[in-house]
């Protein structure tokens, strides 16, 4: 019944910028950390950034800044804000969501499908 949908990825120049989004849906209780990862070709999974219920967010070093994650608990969304784009960003996306549903007792965590985001000439 919890859906993450992940949008904003595709095709950049190095040196651009893209937003990406993911918006959680269905029957939710409360969402607590938000969180985007990322795995490249050949590469294990990496946490790109994190940001708490009330805002707090860390970063990789090697994005911090140049990519901003924020939240709106209204929507049910996050968000990452990528500038200055290299090759090296070039991943499948995912989201994170830990949250909890009024059917079940306690959090879990739940995952979006991913987006491709390909930084190139």
């Amino acid at each position: 019944q919890v859906q993450l949908v992940e949008s904003g990825g595709g095709l950049v120049q190095p040196g651009g910028s893209l937003r990406l989004s993911c918006a959680a849906s269905g029957n939710i209780l409360n969402i607590y950390g938000m969180s985007w990862y990322r795995r490249a070709p050949g590469k294990q999974r990496e946490l790109v950034a994190s940001i708490s219920r009330r805002g707090i967010t860390n970063y990789a070093n090697s994005v911090e800044g140049r990519f901003t994650i924020s939240r709106d608990n209204g929507k049910k969304t996050v968000y990452l804000q990528m500038s200055n784009l290299t090759p090296e960003d070039t991943a499948v996306y995912y989201c994170n969501a830990n949250l909890s549903r009024p059917e079940r007792l306690g959090v879990a965590d739940y995952w979006g499908q991913g987006t491709q985001v390909t930084v190139s000439s």
